[in-house]
């Protein structure tokens, strides 16, 4: 179906626009297949705002009277006096943004209103922009992506000795959610691997995802045994699980779910490693909630942000009841917990919940973070999450679909993504000289995620990505973050590296309400935004005045 169909309505004069930090405006509305393009009349300061429509979450319609705005703009010159009835759109967005639209005449707006809703909701992903977007500056046949398995074991030499690489999932066929080559124990051949991927919910099978340098323990992902109630055993995943820590004592096992429900999981067909059955390796459960209970989460801190009541004692209690700041710290403290494990007591640890697409990676993210000084460059972190989070299977898509105002509420979704990002940033505002990056970039891949003018977060998976060739027809994010005008922009000026690891307090008074991304449209939001531009400003040019 062409996007023209959808669109009933393409162009609506003397639109006013409101959205935050910004004066009313007058102008243009424009509606194509991807953009709203709003500009203003050639009178006032020339403005123009294009908003992907994908990053629209929900739209409310009412009737309002135009009189009742016309003397605003008379005073500001930007147009004479209207009258009549008009539609108004509220637009809220998934990067939290509020705008709304007032436009004359009910037929054009309930036209306006009804393509957007049927553009935004619009799932083929080879209709969506990233597959039409063409920058100047960009080609598709550059690489896409940073990093790769292959270059991940190349890089960390100390790998060649007990660990290979795999082609077993070449075609997908073993494990649709990872890559085609993955990495594992040398002495572990791939009749193995396909065993224990049966025995694995989603044949995620134990794979490695980090190699400690300076003590050779690894952190190992996957998802949950399929030992059900009848207790099965897959002596195959136990010969693997054990090659992973030929020559200790032990190692631990990190479980997202807690005893509870991981037991409520065997029953269902899922569960965990038995003590019997992998003797050597200690289980630890560290509930951390996922799905629903993280999505309706966002949704009341969103709503608590949106209090207009300016009662102070009432906008912490809904703060505290949203939970978010106690997600964050129980990623952070469990994370903690595995870069313990890692660094300080050299034990490999295995990582899993149910499907091992989400907490897993959140954790194992972090924990690369607190530990390995490579993953805290700007580089270093794009390669990170294209390793932890694209590579390994995150379904964007799924989890993505919707942000905090949706009506809809499908169970796939949950802001796991954004959970990262906040507790990264978390690290950040704790040891600002330790990351290589700002928190401009931290704000950015936020909405990349939700919505984007590239390919790197389409689908769920490595096997849908292939099948769509969204390599081949879209660009990567991460190497237009790399662009050295962007660079500069998203590097840290006051990034000092350190080989220490960055352990994080967890105490309630240590983490902070992230106010650059949930009051982003506020006038706190812009002042923070506008000092951290300042000394950015001034730290490099104090920096070009000692080169010279």
């Amino acid at each position: 179906m062409e996007f023209s169909e959808h669109i009933k309505t393409a162009n609506v004069e003397d639109v006013v626009l409101r959205q935050p930090l910004q004066p009313p405006a007058r102008g243009t509305l424009c509606v194509t297949g991807h953009h709203l393009l709003f500009s203003d009349r050639e009178e006032c300061a020339s403005r123009q705002v294009l908003l992907l429509i994908r990053n629209i979450d929900a739209i409310e319609k009412s009737v309002e009277n135009l009189s009742v705005y016309s003397a605003q703009f008379s005073k500001a010159g930007c147009g004479e006096r209207l009258s009549g009835s008009s539609g108004t759109i509220t637009i809220k967005c998934k990067d939290l943004r509020v705008l709304q639209l007032d436009i004359p005449g009910m037929e054009r707006c309930l036209n306006i209103a009804h393509s957007i809703e049927t553009l935004s909701c619009l799932d083929r992903v080879s209709e969506m922009y990233p597959f039409f977007y063409r920058p100047p500056d960009l080609s598709l046949q550059d690489q896409w992506g940073i990093s790769s398995p292959e270059q991940h074991y190349k890089q960390t030499k100390e790998l060649h000795n007990s660990w290979r690489l795999s082609s077993v999932n070449r075609d997908y066929s073993v494990c649709p959610s990872y890559p085609q080559t993955v990495i594992v124990p040398k002495n572990i051949d791939d009749d193995v691997l396909k065993k224990s991927a049966k025995f694995r919910q989603g044949g995620r099978f134990p794979v490695l995802c980090y190699y400690h340098r300076k003590n050779g323990a690894v952190i190992m992902r996957s998802s949950q045994p399929l030992t059900g109630a009848n207790r099965k055993r897959c002596w195959e995943d136990e010969q693997l699980l054990h090659a992973v820590i030929e020559g200790s004592d032990k190692g631990y096992i990190i479980d997202t779910r807690s005893s509870q429900q991981a037991q409520q999981n065997r029953m269902a067909g899922g569960g965990f490693e038995s003590k019997s059955s992998y003797s050597r390796w200690k289980r630890l459960h560290r509930q951390m909630e996922r799905g629903k209970a993280l999505q309706e989460s966002l949704i009341k801190l969103v709503e608590a942000l949106g209090d207009a009541s300016h009662n102070m004692d009432r906008w912490l209690s809904k703060l505290d009841n949203s939970k978010w700041l106690s997600h964050v710290q129980m990623a952070l403290l469990t994370a903690g917990l595995l870069a313990e494990c890692v660094e300080r007591d050299g034990h490999s640890v295995l990582v899993h919940g149910s499907e091992g697409t989400d907490c897993s990676l959140l954790i194992s993210t972090l924990a690369q973070l607190i530990m390995d000084p490579c993953c805290r460059s700007l580089e270093g972190f794009l390669a990170l999450l294209e390793r932890e989070w694209v590579q390994a299977g995150h379904p964007f898509q799924q989890r993505c679909g919707h942000s905090a105002y949706s009506h809809t509420r499908p169970q796939q979704e949950s802001p796991v993504f954004l959970l990262l990002l906040d507790c990264v940033w978390q690290l950040w505002n704790q040891f600002p000289l330790a990351l290589g990056f700002s928190e401009a970039l931290l704000l950015r891949l936020a909405t990349e995620a939700y919505a984007s003018d590239y390919g790197t977060f389409l689908c769920n998976n490595h096997q849908e990505r292939w099948a769509l060739a969204v390599t081949e027809n879209t660009h990567c994010l991460f190497q237009a973050l790399l662009r050295p005008r962007e660079r500069e922009y998203y590097s840290n000026s006051l990034h000092e590296h350190t080989e220490l690891a960055i352990w994080p307090s967890v105490h309630p008074q240590s983490l902070q309400l992230w106010k650059g991304f949930f009051l982003r449209w506020t006038q706190q939001g812009r002042q923070l935004q506008e000092a951290q531009e300042e000394i950015r400003t001034m730290v490099m040019t104090l920096g070009k005045l000692a080169l010279s």
